[in-house]
């Protein structure tokens, strides 16, 4: 149990500190005071105040973060600000959040999850420079016989092109894209004694494991993928590559994640999938025991989920402010009191029922249910 805390703990202390660095960073940019940054929540273990004034800190439970500014509210109606107006003098108004310019408070918010996907894109951009990425052509050694492959009518030495127009630069986007889709239906395109042709295979979900051992529902065509001509191409990229590889990557899971969670709304995905910080701590415990490569490579996946997750217009998370935001300007003032007070009860709801979801989740997956 420890083995899985311990990776768990740090990859959540540094994806959080980088989050939340990103609100205090652009805060401090543009004048706001910031009374406390913490790592965690509840009561403090350690912390210490810089010379601003601000108290940095680690609490006991470590599943978040949080930036509080001076004067901070939840709730920013217009009476609100003619309160806070009357409380601090002329100097003290300078370091207020509430006070700033709408694009200023936006993009403190925004900070946040960028920092999160600039976390993740520097991970993967030194990986690519210094231990490289594989650009291996995919081929298929095998089909099962009776499997949705060979029903489809894909055959042995055909190379894969792309996957759902997603094109194979490796072969170890074959799985990747299968595991992502979320259609009935997975288009393939392969090239066979130089003619490129389409196919469409409907895959079996299969009750399964992963590369670690754990139980999970697989999207199966019956294939066995191999290197084309036997002849593995790892590559070690230059900046540019790298950077554009990054950036790719980055943009490919979130677009990917978005896709899986609208499947689920509409009731064809997998919600099985779907899982909190017990399943992410044991499987980040599990990475952390092949190396710091694969450790660094779910550090950068989890810190993109949290930036999307963050994104969402859910009262409560940045995508709430923001959408808060986007009213103010529409309106030309921010919301009433009561109605930013019901929009966060409803977030409060939504955020509440997810997390019981995705810890039934996790209790199934450990066999408690």
């Amino acid at each position: 149990m420890l083995n899985s805390i311990l990776p768990f703990i740090v990859l959540i202390l540094v994806v959080v500190f980088i989050h939340e660095y990103g609100h205090y960073y652009f805060a401090k940019k543009y004048g706001v005071g910031v009374t406390d940054f913490s790592i965690g929540f509840g009561k403090e273990i350690f912390g210490w105040n810089d010379r601003s004034g601000t108290r940095w800190k680690i609490c006991w439970i470590p599943l978040g973060g949080y930036v509080k500014f001076f004067g901070d509210r939840n709730v920013f109606s217009q009476s609100d600000q003619e309160e806070v107006l009357k409380k601090y003098n002329k100097e003290e108004q300078k370091k207020l959040f509430i006070l700033k310019p709408l694009y200023q408070r936006s993009l403190i918010v925004a900070a946040g999850p960028f920092a999160n996907f600039v976390l993740a894109i520097v991970i993967f951009f030194f990986i690519y420079i210094f231990v490289g990425k594989d650009f291996t052509p995919a081929v298929i050694n095998e089909v099962k016989k009776d499997s949705p492959a060979y029903v489809a009518g894909l055959k042995k030495n055909d190379v894969i092109i792309s996957v759902d127009n997603q094109k194979v630069k490796s072969i170890l986007d074959v799985s990747k894209y299968i595991a992502l889709s979320t259609d009935d239906y997975i288009n393939f395109n392969i090239s066979r004694s130089s003619e490129e042709m389409l196919f469409k295979v409907k895959p079996e979900m299969v009750l399964s494991e992963d590369n670690l051992g754990n139980k999970i529902n697989k999207r199966m065509i019956g294939i066995q993928i191999g290197a084309y001509n036997n002849q593995i191409n790892h590559v070690k990229l230059g900046p540019t590559k790298s950077l554009y590889y990054s950036i790719n990557e980055v943009y490919f899971v979130s677009a990917s994640t978005l896709k899986y969670l609208f499947s689920i709304i509409k009731g064809t995905g997998d919600s099985s999938q779907l899982g909190g910080p017990i399943r992410i701590a044991k499987v980040t415990g599990q990475v952390a025991e092949f190396g710091i490569l694969p450790f660094l490579n779910i550090m950068a996946y989890i810190s993109i989920s949290l930036g999307l997750i963050n994104l969402f217009p859910i009262p409560l998370l940045d995508g709430g402010h923001l959408m808060f935001y986007g009213f103010e300007k529409i309106l030309g003032k921010p919301l009433s009191q009561k109605t930013q007070e019901g929009f966060f009860r409803i977030g409060m709801f939504l955020l509440l029922s997810l997390m019981f979801f995705a810890t039934f989740n996790d209790l199934k997956d450990i066999g408690l249910f």
